[in-house]
């Protein structure tokens, strides 16, 4: 931890000040890191940068030492033990998850929080962060949250504006206007401006008082709300509803989902930001980037001498300038320049790398064509483990189980399908109608048509199975769940 943080965060919280809440974001699709990120498993749940997930990477720069609160998550539904299960790995337990019914952007999800908070802390401060960025000087960041402080508890609501290093297109930028002379350090907002122009962000750099929307903000929560009260009193009201109607789920906490599917989708930008007299900027230089294509991967990558990022296994002759990754197969690459490759196990992405943000438009075409691949991976996370489909044809589907120690499926039934297991490490308990039964390495067992059953890991060590479907259909909704560990029936 260095100095300056030391002296600052943590003595700021030993005053007894507004504790600080880091509210986490997990809720995006990440469609322009495709095939790799994907609906049910997008970019924030996978390790792009590092070991460590981006999410991850996020939660462990938001730590108790640095003076903040357990982490505040918010992430929609489907995500909802994946998010949980990524914690658990860097050991450091949330607040809370709450659960978005509904997608509605970054201001209801934002004034959810605030609520949620000012129920248990009327004092908070909230440092809101989207969970899939990187910021390499996490010591800058926290410099630059103490500079935002005092603002912040004057009921200034602070972003933190990244100094441009290039006149990029890609991103919003602020307009800093008059230093705060409350505030050392900190400018407030002149205006918010949308992705620019190059000879427009050509200017912006060279004027030296525009910088890059990272999209990161500390408020107090109070200050949030009263400025969504008096600029969009619709958006507050829902989401009033929508906490009071909420439930308790395991760890998580589910919002009302009627409620909060009538508030107005908008990010907080447009929500509050824009329209606010109360907003401050710090200007920061922290090594961030918002991960938000192929191409800017490649640029925070490690490179070879040739300007090459190669990750997996790789062959590259004559490439240069390029990124190349494969999670799997052989990739080879030949006499190429300026190129993205990307190979999962499913689909293959090459691209001109000054045509890689067009991945969206991409993702857009298959989903119209009916293909599974913009949403799904041939692996499927539940929260007892994984499966991977590694074969299918007419009236058959072979599966890899894995099944986590102490962890177990629903108790469950299908009307199309018969099933069979062989167990290839570990050892399973096995319910099949009446009977109960351990299933060791090497054996196997029949599941018939209609027949109630459940697999468990009663082990120490994963579960590792093989699964032959057989019927005239194999989807994964001929899923009668008949109770449920984890609240799904």
């Amino acid at each position: 931890m260095d100095a300056l943080t030391d002296t600052g965060l943590a003595k700021f919280q030993q005053q007894g000040s507004a504790q600080i809440h880091p509210v986490i974001l997990s809720g995006g699709a990440g469609t322009r890191l495709w095939p790799l990120s994907r609906a049910a498993y997008p970019k924030q749940l996978l390790p792009l940068v590092t070991e460590r997930t981006l999410l991850q990477e996020t939660a462990a720069r938001n730590l108790a030492d640095v003076g903040f609160a357990p982490p505040l998550l918010i992430c929609n539904d489907e995500h909802r033990f994946l998010v949980d299960d990524q914690l658990r790995e860097v050991s450091i337990p949330p607040q809370a998850i709450l659960l978005e019914p509904h997608a509605r952007n970054t201001g209801p999800a934002i004034a959810a929080a605030a609520l949620w908070l000012l129920a248990r802390d009327p004092d908070a401060l909230m440092l809101v962060q989207p969970s899939d960025h990187v910021i390499a000087d996490p010591s800058a960041f926290h410099r630059a949250v103490m500079q935002g402080l005092a603002a912040a508890q004057a009921g200034r609501l602070v972003t933190f504006g990244v100094k441009p290093t290039r006149p990029d297109t890609g991103y919003g930028y602020i307009h800093g206007g008059r230093p705060l002379p409350e505030a050392e350090g900190v400018f407030e907002v002149d205006r918010f401006v949308e992705k620019p122009d190059r000879p427009t962000a050509e200017r912006f750099l060279e004027s030296g008082a525009f910088y890059w929307n990272a999209g990161i903000f500390l408020l107090s929560a109070r200050a949030y709300l009263d400025e969504l009260a008096r600029i969009n009193p619709g958006m507050l009201s829902a989401c009033e509803r929508a906490v009071r109607d909420g439930k308790e789920d395991l760890v998580f906490f589910r919002l009302g989902g009627t409620h909060f599917a009538e508030a107005p989708s908008l990010s907080i930008d447009h929500a509050v930001m824009e329209h606010t007299n109360r907003a401050a900027v710090v200007p920061v230089e922290m090594a961030w980037s918002d991960v938000g294509s192929w191409h800017a991967l490649h640029e925070i990558g490690r490179c070879d001498g040739d300007g090459n990022v190669l990750l997996g296994d790789v062959l590259a002759d004559g490439v240069s300038n390029s990124y190349i990754r494969s999670e799997g197969k052989l990739v080879a690459a030949v006499g190429l320049d300026n190129v993205i490759v990307v190979a999962t196990d499913d689909a293959v992405l090459v691209a001109d790398a000054d045509s890689a943000t067009k991945v969206s438009g991409l993702v857009t075409t298959l989903r119209k064509r009916n293909r599974t691949e913009p949403d799904q991976h041939t692996t499927g996370y539940r929260p007892w483990g994984h499966y991977r489909t590694v074969d299918a044809g007419s009236r058959f589907q072979v599966k890899r189980i894995t099944v986590k120690p102490g962890a177990k499926l629903s108790l469950q039934k299908h009307y199309h399908r018969a099933e069979h297991w062989v167990v290839v490490h570990g050892t399973a308990m096995v319910q099949r109608g009446e009977e109960r039964m351990l299933v060791r390495e090497n054996e196997s067992v029949y599941i018939p048509i209609g027949t109630e059953h459940r697999l468990e890991n009663p082990g120490k060590v994963p579960l590792q199975l093989i699964e032959v479907q057989s019927g005239p259909y194999l989807g994964e909704d001929d899923i009668v769940r008949v109770e449920d560990t984890y609240g799904r029936a």
